[in-house]
């Protein structure tokens, strides 16, 4: 038997790789340094996240996914096959199946491109599964059960919030408003109040090291250096926690508004159950801290952060990949 199957949570900001029998083999940046000149690939993963904003002109680092879905087709598959690669070694013989999470609410077309570009890789079979299950079944929560579970992923390009019950998604809802867009708010933030130019790297430092999205509930510094718009030279601010919430907060408060609509519109005895369950949170975004607790307050549901937020979704496709028959494949 030389077939693995592999499970891949193809994430704007990550992708994580489950072997089966192995469990998580790989979890890198998904980014891939490109020559200009001549469109060669040269880095992928990591070694291409430390290029970024440092690159010299001729070498661009790509972002190949877009909220969730594939913005640059054959970036992404470039970036897919160095780490399938990376994973699955030498051996000739392994045409594994391969499981991919998507985002809920993307179109047929974009269904298809992923598959597409995950089976010119050189796999078996192809099967895709929407995130917030994944995410649900990676997080220990039991969906095969006639009873309400909610779970909201925040990932790098969307947030995905879903309702589920019987294996299935009752409800869900997938907004283009995730961990990317806290740092675009970031560096508006700071351009706007201190005409002050940072990067994306410096943003995301921000945001996990001082970052909080509850008035109140962090009280830090931080001295952060970038360009100043008026001189056109590196200049120093100190950015404070309440700052940063002030940044997030009209993105922050788009996504307690999606989960109060998906909230709105389940059948009531699902309504009960989650009360009586909480909502589960997972993805890099529930790592914001205050997350946890303004959603409790604002959906009067208590909310619980997963154990590995992070990579709640690699984990549920190693579980799905023990009981592919789970998987409605259309």
């Amino acid at each position: 038997m030389f077939n693995k199957d592999i499970g891949i949570d193809l994430g704007t900001a990550n992708v994580l790789i489950y072997i089966k029998g192995q469990g998580i083999v790989l979890n890198e940046p998904s980014v891939v340094a490109i020559d200009s000149d001549t469109k060669r690939p040269l880095a992928v993963g990591l070694e291409a996240h430390e290029m970024l904003g440092r690159t010299p002109g001729k070498v661009k680092a790509i972002k190949p996914m877009k909220d969730g879905v594939i913005a640059d087709f054959e970036t992404t598959e470039v970036m897919l096959n160095y780490f399938i690669k990376k994973v699955n070694g030498k051996s000739f013989f392994s045409r594994p199946r391969i499981l991919i999470c998507c985002p809920s609410n993307i179109t047929q077309v974009e269904k298809n491109a992923i598959k597409e570009a995950a089976e010119r890789t050189g796999a078996k079979k192809v099967f895709l599964e929407e995130e917030p299950k994944v995410a649900a079944i990676g997080a220990g929560m039991d969906i095969s059960k006639p009873s309400g579970n909610m779970v909201i992923d925040i990932g790098g390009g969307t947030t995905d919030i879903a309702i589920l019950s019987l294996g299935g998604i009752v409800n869900s809802t997938s907004i283009r408003r995730a961990g990317n867009a806290f740092d675009n708010d970031i560096i508006k933030y700071i351009k706007e109040k201190y005409k002050l130019l940072v990067g994306e790297r410096t943003a995301e430092d921000i945001k996990v090291s001082i970052g909080t999205v509850f008035p109140g509930f962090r009280n830090e510094k931080m001295e952060v250096r970038g360009r100043d718009l008026v001189t056109g030279l590196p200049h120093t601010i100190t950015l404070t926690s309440d700052e940063v919430e002030e940044a997030l907060r009209e993105s922050v408060y788009t996504i307690i508004k999606a989960a109060k609509n998906i909230l709105e519109q389940t059948p009531p005895e699902l309504s009960a159950d989650i009360i009586d369950k909480g909502i589960v949170l997972t993805g890099g975004g529930a790592m914001v801290e205050g997350f946890s607790q303004l959603l409790s307050q604002e959906l009067k549901v208590p909310v619980f952060i997963a154990e590995s937020p992070l990579t709640c979704v690699a984990e549920g496709t190693g579980i799905l990949l023990d009981n592919l028959h789970l998987i409605d494949n259309h």
